[in-house]
């Protein structure tokens, strides 16, 4: 996609005063989901999705780099679900479809890309890019810990750096994730209130807004 494509897409329409975002995390026990809290420790083969709420218009996108460093794209896809405009009030699953992420890999951070636009990226299907392919992936070699003060009664790992963080501002982004991130730099506030995690903005929303979750496993 063109950059000049991508200027003209986020510049079409405004966001609307409003500014939250909340995102919970959902594990599957059995046959059952259940809201966990953003930083719980998971293990290999734990099968989980989010569930997403603002309270403006916009176009969702997620991408996921692994801890072997790989991009790829989550949300919208074909196995996830192609319609990403999400509405004022209305509530949403990533993945939107039946089917469910699945925790594999080296222990470490998932860093799962948020980024929510005023207009659609580009006409279906939308792709977003990984960094040039002449670029190594670098691991992510951190290992989640448990938090003596967040552990749980019924004894869950919580690690308090996962869940939703702010990019930072030196950090390298997927292609089109970073021209849109160039545009409109912004402080986003991050709080949990129970199980949930809320984003949100102490102005208004004119433009893309990106942030990452930490999806900590073992």
């Amino acid at each position: 996609m063109k950059r000049a494509v991508l200027l003209a897409a986020l510049g079409a329409v405004a966001f609307a005063q409003s500014h939250r975002m909340e995102i919970l995390l959902e594990k599957l026990d059995g046959s059952t989901w259940r809201t966990v809290d953003p930083g719980l420790v998971l293990e290999q083969g734990d099968h989980v999705r989010f569930r997403f709420h603002t309270d403006f218009d916009g176009f969702l996108y997620v991408m996921n780099q692994s801890t072997s460093g790989k991009y790829e794209q989550l949300f919208p896809r074909e196995e996830t679900g192609q319609e990403n405009r999400i509405a004022a009030g209305q509530e949403y699953h990533v993945p939107a479809t039946s089917s469910a992420f699945r925790i594999a890999g080296p222990a470490g951070y998932e860093i799962v890309y948020w980024l929510v636009t005023p207009a659609r990226l580009t006409d279906a299907p939308p792709r977003l890019e990984p960094p040039p392919a002449n670029r190594t992936p670098k691991p992510i070699t951190l290992i989640p810990r448990c938090d003596d003060t967040m552990l749980r009664a019924r004894g869950e790992c919580i690690d308090n750096s996962a869940g939703p963080k702010a990019v930072p501002r030196d950090a390298e982004l997927p292609k089109n994730l970073a021209g849109a991130a160039d545009l409109n730099p912004r402080d986003l506030v991050f709080l949990r209130q129970k199980d949930t995690a809320v984003i949100s903005s102490p102005a208004a929303l004119t433009g893309p807004v990106i942030y990452v979750f930490r999806l900590a496993h073992k």
